[in-house]
């Protein structure tokens, strides 16, 4: 059984240090910011002892060496090592507050700075500036709005899937939460009919029969499900042939509840046929009583 690597990079604060612990739990053995320097060497280490499961996190601790992972990311794949790459992001907002919440120093952060908030900001957009390359070649999670748990759940959804050459990802989201900077595209389903507006079907959710029975019946709904599924059968064999590992496509409805859960619930179910096909619903997803990812928890 061939070597199966996954690369966890992304923002410090972002929730590298949660990744890990869901691949710990999957049995993986993770290390974490292991120097770039160092991955051929340690990958070969690993391959002699026999192991099959291992995840790497790196960041930009070790920001002078990082331009040489895409490299030795290609090396590893001609030698028939399998390589996922995940990068992890949030908002820059998202980041200052947890940095205020845990009172840790950004890695990049010049402590001669009297303003430390503009300093911390600056060190943030510098950090996205040196992860870019990185961020390019891997699968994005946004996790600025996503507790520990949902994480959690989303990186093990994506390391169980088979192996694939495009993994397409739905995602439904509240528009007033802000947009999942992890969507290749969005489609906004404002304009169709709100079940809000219905009594009985308000705390209820898209995947709900009397909603999906309410949806089924607007001719919009069905028109605007085959505007995407044409769409998407359209451009998805060509993003296959350019080597994109996962395609995200985020569905928006005003508070992603009934709207955009009902239209991922069925498009998930019409692409599945032909795609490795994986599910997420953002607004749905962070219910209960569990922390964010940012209360409590240690997300660097």
């Amino acid at each position: 059984m061939k070597l199966e690597i996954v690369l966890i990079t992304g923002m410090s604060g972002s929730g590298k240090s949660v990744a890990l612990h869901a691949l710990e739990d999957a049995g993986y053995y993770c290390v974490d910011n292991l120097p770039p320097e160092l991955l051929l060497s340690f990958v070969k280490l690993e391959q002699t002892q026999g192991a099959q499961k291992v995840a790497i996190a790196m960041d930009v601790r070790s920001a002078t060496a990082l331009p040489l992972v895409p490299q030795h990311l290609e090396t590893l794949r001609k030698q028939g090592v399998h390589i996922k790459s995940l990068f992890l992001d949030s908002a820059t907002d998202t980041l200052v507050r947890r940095y205020s919440e845990t009172r840790r120093k950004h890695p990049l952060s010049r402590s001669e700075r009297t303003d430390q908030q503009h300093a911390l900001v600056e060190a943030i957009e510098l950090e996205r500036e040196l992860l870019a390359d990185l961020r390019e070649e891997a699968h994005m999670i946004d996790t600025s709005f996503i507790r520990a748990s949902q994480l959690q759940g989303y990186i093990k959804s994506l390391i169980a899937a088979p192996e694939a050459q495009l993994t397409l990802v739905f995602e439904s989201f509240a528009f007033k939460r802000g947009i999942p900077v992890d969507a290749d595209f969005v489609f906004d389903v404002r304009m169709l009919p709100n079940p809000h507006y219905e009594v009985d079907l308000r705390p209820l959710t898209g995947r709900d029969d009397a909603v999906a029975a309410f949806l089924r019946q607007s001719p919009d709904v069905a028109q605007m499900f085959n505007h995407i599924e044409k769409f998407l059968t359209h451009w998805l064999e060509p993003l296959a042939r350019d080597h994109r590992s996962y395609v995200t496509v985020g569905i928006g409805c005003t508070g992603g509840q009934h709207r955009s859960v009902y239209l991922v619930e069925q498009l998930a179910a019409a692409f599945s046929k032909r795609w490795v096909t994986l599910k997420r619903h953002r607004e749905l997803d962070a219910r209960g009583d569990l922390p964010p990812l940012s209360g409590g928890a240690t997300v660097f």
